[in-house]
């Protein structure tokens, strides 16, 4: 029989009970992520089939404690249509009827498209089908139709209003004030009468979107001015405040933080640890560096190498659901724009504490790493450690050591690590060799240095490249990010991965047939399921010719995005079926969730309780890690544009050979060998009659002249809007 009591709780409908906007009316929806009890809720109620469930029999099937917590859920997922409760308070899963969640991702005058949260084809909404929705909310598609340019629905429910910012450029003319949005919002939108807070034509404006009369979203007003849209510096600012990007350090968090700073390694710390102070441990990076996260050592054995990697031991002084791990969380990176770093973790840990300064004593999580002759792992083990870095180490002058031109007094500051400097070199050339025989790709870096002048300005940009002491680097991390996931898989622990899925089948067919109509070889392509080695045999073939970057670039667009995981998938692009990222606690999340769970494993805590400790945990932690990961590298190269803008507006009028990156029916884009990429319209060609074949070309139908991606072309730099990103070129003959 089923009770006729709900616990000691009413049950009510409401709290979280998604509406639409009426007109001129604009309001945020409270928060629909879920919380830890929902999670369990649902999950126990699948557990159950999805079949009805008293509350009190559900309340004990989720295992949650706090019945407060328990009904909030309950009313939660309810209001947002996930459950019904009957009157007699039984507990069911609300089944799925075709319609699907989504998030609106793209907003036109006349249309938008939603992104599906499981699938990857986007979604076609027309305007009429809108229902209110804005860029970012997370909806509810129904009445889907399959039409020949893809699929189409109608927005059924808004579930959730986005919280991001909305930017923009402000124009001022005879027809009144409007803002041109940045990102998805592909329409200007008129400034309501008075609400332009006092910005001036051209500022970049933070603004607050309005309905109009009809439930349009063609209104606005300007919340916050950051200054003029000509400033690089200034739309980064923007660019910040529209991905959502924190940056104050709460008040709690820095005095936590100025506590922290203060401790200091005592003999306890020493007793309790492995002692290596005595070991030549050093650390490599850049001259600018501040947050020293990694130091290495190394010797040769009677059997190959013995490797050190000592990475900060972040874990030690953030602990768990401190208001300082919290935000980190919140954060899940630090965050890196040509004039400043945003960082995860306050600057007394992050350049003070936890770095590994030379000359102090510091506490690390070791990892020691033993190799045969050909590089394969034959041991490790990690502990828990203290060391005292010899010399702070810089890249160039590595560099400069490793090709001979190291000045005395480079050789002098090195002399300490002399040997094991030596020994990291031949084993980093070992794991190299070993990295190119199981097929590793080998993608050139795009990434810029931008240099600024004291106001800030770009004055040059220049292609950032890897010396051999930057690949060193990278493959003694590499080998320790290797042994974190294997002592997890070898443990049966809860863990975090970093994945890089196998590509989808349908883009490595397009992939081919791009490359084989540009008469790159790519045989290896053509077969069912290629491996990472195919991919790297092509990378190979042009490497050092002017279509390695177009290569390079179409490749990547080709492969899944690497992220975090709970669960281990492999990473198709290091050619690895196990790998994690231990090394950078101090600037990753994900990095300091791993610290936390490997304390416990070598620290000899019961795996049952480790299982049960991090269990949910690390799949929170993955997921809000891979979503912050993407805020912040949507931010970065949202800047980069801006800056590489303003860079090019100072070089107008200047001659480039550039390479055909890509091709629109409109126009090529031609990349320069700074990177700088930028457009060239079809109507600057004068006395041409171009044909798109509507993929890698336009030909003349006059001359038979071929605009083909890859090639190179001549050209003039144009014009360069600092505020949109936006380069124009012209073609050298115009």
């Amino acid at each position: 029989m089923k009770p006729k009591k709900f616990g000691n709780q009413k049950f009510r409908s409401g709290g979280r009970t998604p509406r639409t906007i009426s007109s001129a009316q604009t309001y945020e929806l409270p928060s629909a992520a879920k919380t830890i009890e929902e999670k369990l809720v649902v999950a126990a109620l699948k557990r159950c089939g999805g079949e009805g469930v008293p509350a009190k029999s559900l309340l004990r099937e989720a295992g949650i404690s706090d019945k407060t917590a328990f009904y909030d859920a309950l009313h939660s997922l309810e209001a947002v249509g996930e459950i019904k409760v009957d009157k007699d308070h039984w507990v069911q899963l609300v089944p799925r009827t075709g319609d699907i969640e989504a998030t609106l991702v793209s907003l036109s005058e006349k249309f938008g498209f939603a992104k599906p949260k499981a699938g990857t084809e986007d979604i076609f909404i027309p305007g009429s089908a809108l229902n209110g929705a804005f860029v970012g909310d997370e909806i509810i598609i129904g009445d889907l139709q399959k039409r020949e340019r893809g699929p189409s629905g109608r927005v059924k429910r808004i579930v959730k209003r986005s919280e991001s910012a909305v930017t923009g450029t402000l124009h001022i003319g005879e027809q009144g004030a409007a803002v041109t949005p940045d990102g998805a919002v592909r329409f200007d939108m008129r400034v309501a009468p008075g609400k332009l807070n006092g910005a001036k034509d051209g500022d970049k404006v933070l603004i607050a979107p309005k309905m109009d009369g009809r439930g349009d979203w063609s209104l606005c007003e300007v919340r916050t001015v950051f200054g003029t849209g000509s400033r690089a510096r200034v739309c980064a600012d923007a660019i910040i405040e529209r991905c959502g990007i924190p940056t104050a350090f709460p008040p709690e968090v820095l005095e936590q933080a100025e506590e922290i700073s203060k401790m200091t390694v005592t003999q306890a710390d020493i007793d309790s640890r492995l002692d290596l102070r005595d070991w030549p441990v050093f650390t490599i990076d850049s001259a600018d560096a501040k947050d020293l996260d990694d130091a290495v050592s190394a010797q040769k054995t009677e059997y190959g190498y013995k490797l050190g990697v000592h990475i900060a031991d972040v874990s030690h002084y953030v602990k768990a659901k401190t208001p300082i791990d919290e935000e980190a969380y919140k954060r899940g990176t630090s965050v890196y724009f040509a004039d400043r770093v945003i960082p995860m973790l306050p600057e007394a840990l992050s350049n003070g504490v936890c770095s590994l300064n030379a000359g102090t004593e510091k506490l690390t999580f070791s990892a020691l790493i033993e190799f045969d002759t050909e590089g394969e792992i034959t041991g490790y083990s990690f502990h828990k450690s203290v060391i005292n870095s010899k010399v702070r180490g810089v890249y160039k002058e590595v560099n400069k050591i490793f090709d001979g031109t190291a000045s005395p007094e480079i050789l002098e500051k090195y002399a300490p690590v002399k040997d094991s400097l030596a020994c990291t070199r031949e084993l980093a050339h070992v794991l190299q060799a070993r990295a190119k025989r199981r097929g590793e790709m080998d993608l050139s870096s795009d990434e810029t240095k931008f240099v600024l002048d004291g106001e800030g300005v770009c004055i040059d940009i220049l292609p950032r490249t890897q010396g051999e002491a930057e690949q060193l680097i990278e493959q003694l991390m590499i080998a320790a990010n290797i042994c974190a996931a294997r002592a997890s898989l070898d443990a049966d622990i809860p863990f975090l991965y970093r994945v890089h899925e196998r590509p989808q089948p349908d883009r490595v067919v397009e992939l081919y047939e791009l490359l084989d109509r540009l008469s790159i070889p790519c045989k290896e392509l053509k077969k069912g399921q290629p491996g990472t080695v195919d991919f790297a045999a092509v990378l190979d073939r042009v490497k050092g010719t002017p279509r390695e970057s177009l290569v390079n670039q179409r490749i990547l667009r080709t492969m899944e995005k690497a992220k975090y995981n709970h669960k281990e998938l492999g990473h198709f692009g290091l050619a690895l079926g196990e790998y994690s990222h231990f090394t950078s606690p101090i600037r990753r999340y994900p990095d300091t969730s791993i610290h936390r769970i490997l304390t416990d494993l070598v620290g000899g805590v019961d795996k049952g309780t480790i299982r049960k400790r991090y269990g949910v945990f690390a799949e929170e932690s993955a997921f809000e890690s891979s979503k912050n990961e993407i805020r912040a590298v949507t931010g970065e190269r949202d800047a980069e544009d801006c800056y590489m803008a303003e860079y090019m507006r100072a070089h107008l009028g200047e001659h480039h050979l550039g390479v055909i990156s890509g091709v629109t029916p409109k126009g090529v884009f031609v990349k320069l060998q700074n990177n700088a990429e930028g457009f060239v319209s079809l109507q600057d060609f004068e006395g041409c009659d171009f044909e798109f074949d509507g993929e890698i070309c336009h030909r003349d139908l006059r001359s038979g002249r071929v605009l083909m991606m890859g090639d190179e072309l001549p050209i003039i730099v144009a014009a360069a809007d600092v505020a949109t990103g936006r380069i124009d070129f012209m073609p050298e003959e115009a």
